[in-house]
């Protein structure tokens, strides 16, 4: 049948429909076709709604699971700043339990069993035997009572369940986000990341306790028995790490958001894109990595006990400079070696003067960073992040100098490393503050 003679056909059948329509309008229905009528205008039947409900329900998974998300939610950055402000939390601990001389007061490590202190007389009895057993008892404190080791006990054991805890913070939240889709994959990484410089700190805190256990204290002429310097500034280094790493991404997240939903500032995106902040931008980065290094020096200050000497400023002695003959030590000269690196890491009245110099460095760079932001166009923010810094700057310099001349009491050595923490924070928010915007 060729085309013109279907159009023919289907146009008779039209004009056939608009004949009759109004006669059969007037055709009064028998009963049998109105129960008809009124069944086909009946609602669908259960299956068939259930069948229909099914499909849009099961349509919209299907498209979900295939579909990549695309942004982080912010409620996963706020994870990420409460477990940056644990872990302050428990680098602060950290160091009072090591200025209490608690560290090595718990001779095992056990995850879970270790979680319960001793409750009663005899298990106390017991635990306290175990700690008998190792050198920082034997040489140090073999008149210490019960209740004294109780108190060092306890330090401890709450640095390490704050330990657990935070593990426990980073693992179950982060696994319920991954699940629901709250992170990006690149999120995901950089948490599954974070996650494992935990696991890894969890190991280098007990393999450091583990250098002050050593029984080969006993046989070393003058030996102190206290941790490894190596491994106190690798264990500080680690958490320094998680600490920066969870601002960084939490920070990142929250930009993008704001990005994704133009509520990023439009001008605070152009002068932070300015050609002119190159060099203050370099000039950051460098800050943040000499506060950094100045940090791990007070590690090996700390580990050493180089605090307690020569608790004078500006001088180290007679002079600005200790004498030669105690800076460079033949002590420190091994067969293999000409001492030069156990000189700067073992010795303490080197590493005490390379923890000065580092500082007034820092002090003195940090100054000038601040004074020559001044004379740049900085957005507000910016603005905010070089001033913390040069703050934190004068508050970390002065507990420093304190420290040292009241010979390292308690209460100021932990300020002193909580300041440090303090300030590598507000260089960590300078260099996220100056991060290019992508345009």
């Amino acid at each position: 049948m060729n085309p013109s003679t279907v159009q023919m056909v289907m146009g008779l059948g039209l004009r056939c429909r608009a004949i009759l329509r109004p006669a059969c309008q007037r055709i009064t229905p028998s009963p049998l076709k109105s129960r008809v009528w009124r069944m086909a205008s009946l609602p669908a039947s259960p299956i068939k709604r259930f069948a229909s409900t099914t499909v849009a329900h099961v349509t919209p998974v299907v498209a979900k699971e295939t579909v990549a998300v695309k942004t982080t939610k912010p409620v996963v950055a706020y994870w990420l700043y409460f477990n940056a402000g644990l872990v302050y939390a428990i680098v602060v601990v950290g160091g009072l339990t090591r200025l209490t001389e608690s560290g090595l007061s718990i001779t095992e490590w056990n995850v879970i069993s270790g979680m319960k202190p001793p409750r009663s007389e005899q298990e106390w009895e017991e635990e306290f035997e175990k700690y008998k057993q190792y050198p920082e008892y034997k040489i140090l404190n073999r008149h210490m009572t019960l209740d004294e080791f109780k108190t060092i006990f306890y330090w401890e054991w709450s640095h390490r369940m704050i330990g657990r805890f935070i593990g426990g913070a980073f693992i179950l939240p982060g696994l319920y986000f991954a699940s629901r889709g709250y992170m990006t994959k690149r999120v995901a990484k950089q948490a599954f990341g974070i996650t494992a410089l935990l696991g890894f700190q969890g190991f280098m805190g007990w393999y450091m306790v583990k250098s002050g256990l050593s029984q080969a204290l006993m046989e070393e002429p003058g030996a102190v028995p206290r941790v490894s310097q190596y491994r106190l500034t690798a264990h500080l280094a680690t958490a320094f790490a998680i600490y920066g790493s969870s601002i960084f991404v939490a920070a990142d997240i929250l930009r993008q958001h704001k990005l994704d939903t133009g509520t990023y500032p439009k001008s605070t995106a152009a002068m932070i894109n300015n050609p002119m902040l190159k060099r203050f931008r370099i000039a950051a980065h460098s800050m943040a990595g000499l506060v950094f290094l100045t940090a791990m020096s007070g590690g090996l200050v700390a580990g050493l006990d180089a605090g307690l000497i020569y608790n004078e400023f500006p001088y180290m002695g007679e002079g600005l400079i200790p004498p030669k003959s105690e800076l460079w030590s033949d002590k420190y000269v091994k067969p293999n070696d000409n001492g030069l690196w156990r000189n700067l890491l073992e010795n303490p009245t080197t590493v005490q003067f390379d923890h000065r110099t580092l500082a007034e460095t820092t002090a003195t760079l940090s100054t000038a960073l601040w004074l020559y932001s001044r004379r740049l166009p900085l957005p507000k923010n910016v603005k905010m992040a070089v001033n913390a810094m040069m703050g934190a700057v004068v508050v970390q310099v002065t507990l420093g100098i304190s420290t040292l001349i009241y010979m390292v009491p308690i209460e100021l050595a932990a300020a002193h490393q909580a300041g440090a923490l303090a300030l590598l924070t507000s260089n960590f928010w300078l260099i996220h503050a100056l991060r290019r915007v992508p345009v």
